[in-house]
């Protein structure tokens, strides 16, 4: 007599995000049964006109509702993209997948601010995804957060620690997209983690105003300039970067008009790639001193986003820290732009099976939640 073996049922979900750096989308396809598992990746570039939408809707404008709803619906369509590319790269159908996890994108963050309360917004039509996709959507997962007295973010340590952790062994998982956030997996099991600061925000901008192009490639402009120390002390003088967690933050304080506010004492003459050398130091050492205060014990940085392919700026994160072993997350067999796409993916799983998807310990909140709202397909 043969016994048939067994083969497990796939756990598949798809995650979406589109982060502060504003370059895109990037979607992964995971499989949760047994260990997590990407097994498809694909992304979908903001035009010219929508990536300038975006980033205009996150500062006070005309007619702001109505170019939201659009810029939303525009979102959507890469979203939606993104989900067909999987499915036909994975040869699966719809109905295969139990949900998407979608972000949305960022353009207000303001969490505990103005009444108590506060507000994040992320734009999104989830139900517009559910309507192309032919999925289960799971969206919004920040605003339960913020209404339990959170900051609703950083909402990815619970999944670092999930897929980075290990027993006996304290180590920090640092993202950097627009905004760069610290997760502190300690041995002890006791997840932490905050914004530290700027990530790519300050360093796009100021690429994209003097030479036209989106980023700096690998930090190479950045490498061809020095660093001006006066400068470099008034971005550090930020209040932001004392603080003690729970903390977030985001475009609403790291934006053009405040590097613009520490630009102006600037002597004339003064070259563009030099600013930038600064900049990316800045950033450098935000993340570094994040490390340094709360994740001092770590053997380990695993860095992610899309920072982490940024050699210049992974060089300096490395050099500020000569007692930890600083890589990429591909050294965990997660690539650094997969990371928190697989995130909210895992955050729809976690809503789908009525568990919490924040960490108290982490935004302040009242205590563990549910997130996300759910769009049936």
């Amino acid at each position: 007599m043969t016994c048939a073996t067994l083969t497990p049922t796939p756990d598949l979900y798809i995650g979406l995000m589109s982060g502060t750096s504003l370059d895109g989308v990037d979607g992964v396809l995971v499989d949760f049964q047994g260990h997590t598992q990407v097994l498809q990746h694909a992304g979908c570039g903001f035009d010219a006109g929508l990536r300038a939408e975006l980033l205009a809707l996150n500062t006070a404008g005309d007619n702001e509702l109505h170019r939201a709803a659009l810029a939303a619906n525009a979102l959507v369509a890469c979203y939606a993209d993104v989900v067909q590319q999987l499915l036909q790269r994975a040869g699966l159908p719809p109905q295969a997948v139990q949900a998407i996890g979608a972000h949305g994108q960022t353009v207000r963050h303001r969490p505990q601010m103005f009444d108590g309360t506060g507000y994040t917004l992320q734009l999104n039509n989830p139900a517009l995804l559910a309507e192309r996709c032919s999925i289960r959507v799971v969206a919004d997962f920040r605003s339960r957060d913020v209404a339990a007295g959170g900051q609703g973010a950083p909402l990815v340590p619970a999944f670092h620690q999930s897929v980075f952790g290990q027993p006996g062994q304290t180590l920090l998982a640092l993202n950097i997209g627009g905004i760069s956030n610290l997760s502190v997996l300690p041995a002890d099991g006791e997840v932490s983690g905050f914004d530290c600061g700027p990530g790519n925000a300050l360093m796009d901008a100021w690429c994209q105003r003097h030479t036209g192009q989106a980023y700096d490639d690998d930090g190479a402009w950045a490498a061809s300039g020095s660093v001006l120390p006066a400068l470099l002390q008034r971005l550090l003088d930020e209040p932001f970067l004392l603080q003690p967690p729970p903390k977030s933050t985001g475009r609403d304080l790291f934006n053009p008009d405040w590097l613009q506010q520490r630009l102006t004492l600037l002597p004339p003459g003064t070259r563009a790639e030099d600013v930038q050398a600064t900049l990316t130091e800045f950033t450098a050492r935000a993340c570094v001193d994040g490390a340094l205060r709360w994740g001092r014990d770590a053997a380990q940085l695993l860095v992610c986003g899309g920072g982490a392919l940024n050699g210049r700026l992974m060089a300096r994160i490395t050099a500020l820290l000569p007692g930890m072993h600083v890589q990429s997350t591909m050294a965990s067999g997660l690539p650094p732009l997969q990371v928190e796409a697989a995130a909210f993916a895992w955050l729809a799983r976690q809503t789908l099976l009525g568990l919490p998807g924040n960490l108290a310990r982490v935004t302040g909140a009242l205590g563990p939640r549910v997130l996300g709202a759910v769009y049936p397909a």
